[in-house]
């Protein structure tokens, strides 16, 4: 059996007095989720956030190391992959697509993120992230 980690974080930023989230379509597997990738020889989790976060956005974000959800599965047969996911303060709005790996890029309304998230996993984590950044000042 073959393990992987891969850490990010659920990126959020208040715009006109609403919550929203930044969530990344990929181009492989068209699927919405959050900005995440692979840890690096070296690297802490939260490291391993801010970097993927930065590759596949372009947005600089402040991590909350306190807020620290895992979801596990099986991409593909023999492989068990483990995600770490942080909540990450964006420090810059403006977002530029990674174009080896994502196809679309959106601040969308965190009420509205489990329309658009493709999996269950997902879909919980946005709920415990969104009592944890309603109460960040």
């Amino acid at each position: 059996m073959r393990h992987e980690k891969s850490c990010g974080a659920i990126v959020y930023r208040r715009f006109h007095g609403n919550i929203e989230i930044l969530l990344i379509r990929h181009i492989n597997s068209g699927h919405w989720s959050f900005p995440k990738g692979h840890v690096e020889a070296g690297e802490t989790e939260v490291e391993t956030a801010i970097r993927e976060i930065k590759e596949e956005t372009s947005i600089d974000v402040i991590i909350d190391p306190t807020f620290r959800e895992t979801v596990s599965y099986s991409p593909k047969r023999d492989t068990q992959k483990i995600v770490v996911y942080f909540i990450g303060k964006a420090r810059n709005y403006d977002f530029v697509p990674q174009e080896e790996e994502i196809s679309e890029v959106r601040w969308v309304d965190i009420g509205y993120a489990s329309h658009m998230l493709t999996y269950e996993n997902d879909k919980n984590i946005v709920i415990k992230a969104r009592n944890v950044i309603k109460n960040t000042p």
